[in-house]
């Protein structure tokens, strides 16, 4: 049974993202919808002493149709500062110097202007890092058309496709019966009961970049994604962490 999952390419995503990643055998990265501002796209969310704070890539918006994969950055240097700050913030992290080098070598040699593509990097990038080995692809090169659920179906078609994990926040708009008409089960991701951790700076918050996952839990990490089983023993990289 073939299960693959289409999202949006967000920037450092959380525990849950990966989470859905490593549930599907295909994970299809849909830039080619409408780049939405002030979104997940371009920004996530670090935990430092004062509170949460975003980090945030700034971003050229020039239409209203315009879609992630036509979006650029529009500023110099941006990668350093983000740099600095997660230095700045987890630079007292129990692993955080075991990861240093890692993030430093992606931060630092990110030259691409394509928000996309800077996405992609850092997602495959915490994937291999989280020994997830799922495909990852881009739903561009499938050349598919049509609306909303319609594409969908296609995408999932064109990948022989026999369940569909959606994010729950498409409960509101997925059409599941054109899945039901192509024998596509629709699966819903569930972002309940995940375990805390322990997390610098209290109170606690599940809804911040992995980074804060790996900084602070180091090769466990991947318990504490459900997707996971606990008494596995999966390895965070330590040799790409030199």
């Amino acid at each position: 049974m073939k299960k693959i999952a289409i999202l949006q390419s967000n920037y450092i995503p959380w525990k849950g993202y990966f989470d859905m990643i490593n549930m599907v055998d295909t994970f299809v990265i849909y830039d080619e919808v409408q780049y939405t501002k002030n979104d997940w796209r371009n920004r996530n969310i670090i935990k430092t002493k004062q509170g949460l704070q975003w980090l945030t890539i700034p971003c050229m918006q020039y239409s209203i149709d315009q879609t992630i994969d036509q979006t650029q950055i529009n500023l110099t240097n941006w990668n350093k500062k983000h740099w600095q700050t997660i230095k700045t913030v987890y630079g007292k992290a129990p692993f955080f110097n075991q990861y240093k080098a890692l993030f430093e070598e992606l931060y630092l040699s990110c030259n691409s202007n394509a928000l996309s593509e800077i996405n992609y990097q850092f997602i495959k990038a915490i994937t291999e890092l989280l020994d997830i080995n799922t495909k990852i692809i881009y739903s561009k090169d499938l050349n598919v058309t049509g609306e909303k659920s319609e594409r969908l179906v296609k995408i999932c078609q064109k990948l022989n496709t026999d369940i569909y994990l959606s994010g729950p926040a498409a409960k509101n708009y997925l059409n599941e019966s054109l899945f039901s008409e192509k024998n596509i089960k629709v699966e819903w991701m569930d972002y309940s009961d995940y375990k805390a951790y322990s997390q610098m700076h209290p109170p606690f918050e599940h809804g911040v970049s992995i980074l804060d996952l790996i900084f602070n839990t180091g090769a466990e990490s991947f318990k504490y994604l459900k997707s996971f089983y606990h008494e596995e023993t999966i390895p965070v990289h330590s040799d790409s962490c030199i």
